[in-house]
């Protein structure tokens, strides 16, 4: 055994240092340093890994191109999020708050009919918790093998003996080494383990999918080197009240990033959402005030979203201003321009706005649909029936055209809204569907004669 080492390592940004610093140098964090201690064997390595051909340089037009490009995981969400499949020798991880359904959604990956073997490691239930969740999902894959261990050293040796096309390990946090002395869910611990699966997922093709927890601000734990290492990180989002989950891709080495994949969340388990836009949008019995519906698009993903606004007299000297599922100092710059270019005296009123379904929007495309809701609210007279919205608002009051603003009108002429308000800057030439009127408006004081007039 080497001698002894220890390190200081930041638990926000993974920074080592060989002493305690009180802030981080590299993320500016205060009191984030922890002591770890690192012992490593003479010419240490994984057994299981010392075994795997060594790599050779070679031209790049002499790589052998593999035909089978990407897998299918038997589940079109999450295909569609990885960009139309898993590519073979990816490392994925998968991330969100305690039990939003991170396990389910990987067994039921591990357990879908896909002609795949697939090796399930689990390192926080037993076989039997395991076998009982399978009931209740539906067992569709006999070849699925159920592997209860925390060792690395013995998971690198099983994934070796098995060969299999797949493997799903949950979760990161419960994985150890015995080349550190540090406990398991250290950043050490954390990276070692990870890089170690790395390693092997390239050099022998097979795919692997972590499990990773979040810490209470909602970043992945580990921290952000567990992020670095991997191939892509895909976000598991959702209200543990709401029945509707979302899982974004945030970082996709081979695809697209901010696709999004929907989930309805069901005692048989996860259920594929094709058409958000029908979970998104309510239809009433008569018109409401403070109601708008904004077309939005994630990735390359379109869908109509509904848009809650209340407005109401300050009864307090200070006005509130709260936000659900968007960010609140867009909207608090969306009441100033209202303030600014229409004339709406928003600095003696409480604001309050909601996005339908518990989703979590950053799309600057919404920001028509935001300022629609507030001034039916304001008014208190609801937007005439049939009616979208799709554009940015600058600080000026101008009118942007949204991204890809084509197949916001697209969706929205599928789902039979008769109207939407877009930009008068989009160009002359972008395809206009037929069965539904494109209003294009400059200014944001041009928006209430758009939205009210029948």
């Amino acid at each position: 055994m080497a001698k002894v080492k220890k390190a200081f390592f930041c638990k926000s940004c993974g920074f080592e240092a060989p002493q305690w610093y009180g802030k981080c140098p590299s993320c500016g964090e205060w009191n984030t340093f922890t002591e770890e201690v690192i012992a490593r064997e003479n010419g240490g390595g994984t057994a299981a890994l010392a075994d795997l051909p060594a790599a050779r340089p070679q031209r790049i037009l002499e790589i052998r191109q593999n035909e089978r490009r990407r897998i299918d995981l038997g589940n079109r969400e999450v295909n569609r999020v990885l960009g139309g499949g898993l590519v073979p020798g990816s490392l994925v991880l998968l991330g969100g708050e305690p039990g939003i359904g991170k396990s389910t959604l990987s067994l039921q990956i591990a357990l879908a009919a896909n002609g795949l073997k697939t090796l399930y490691v689990s390192g926080e239930e037993s076989a039997e918790q395991i076998r009982m969740r399978a009931n209740r999902l539906g067992i569709g894959n006999e070849e699925c093998l159920v592997y209860a261990e925390t060792l690395l050293e013995n998971i690198l040796l099983q994934i070796g003996e098995q060969k299999p096309d797949l493997v799903i390990v949950d979760s990161i946090q419960t994985i150890y080494t015995n080349l550190l002395d540090s406990s398991a869910g250290s950043v050490s611990q954390i990276r070692e383990c990870a890089s170690s699966l790395l390693k092997y997922a390239k050099s022998s093709g097979t795919s692997v999918f972590i499990i990773g927890h979040i810490t209470k601000d909602g970043t992945i734990a580990g921290p952000k080197v567990l992020e670095h290492i991997v191939d892509v990180v895909l976000q598991f989002e959702g209200d543990n009240n709401q029945i509707y989950r979302i899982l974004r891709g945030i970082k996709n080495r081979f695809g697209a990033t901010f696709e999004i994949g929907v989930f309805e969340m069901l005692d048989a388990g996860l259920r594929e959402v094709d058409n958000p836009s029908e979970i998104l949008l309510t239809h009433y019995d008569q018109p409401l005030s403070g109601i708008a519906v904004g077309a939005s698009v994630d990735g390359i993903r379109p869908y109509l979203i509904e848009v809650q606004a209340l407005v109401s007299g300050a009864a307090y000297g200070t006005p509130q201003r709260s936000a659900t599922g968007y960010d609140s100092r867009r909207m608090n710059m969306l009441l100033a321009v209202l303030e600014k270019r229409v004339g709406m005296k928003m600095f003696q009123k409480d604001v309050f706005l909601n996005f339908a379904g518990g989703f979590k929007v950053a799309d600057p495309g919404l920001d028509l649909a935001v300022v629609a809701a507030v001034i039916s609210s304001y008014y208190d007279r609801p937007i005439a029936e049939g009616v979208c919205c799709a554009g940015e608002i600058g600080l000026s009051g101008e009118v942007r055209p949204a991204p890809r603003s084509e197949q916001r009108i697209s969706e929205a002429s599928r789902l039979g809204f008769r109207r939407i308000v877009v930009s008068g800057y989009l160009p002359k030439n972008a395809k206009r569907p037929k069965g539904i009127e494109v209003v294009a408006i400059n200014r944001i004081d041009e928006l209430p004669r758009a939205l009210f007039v029948e």
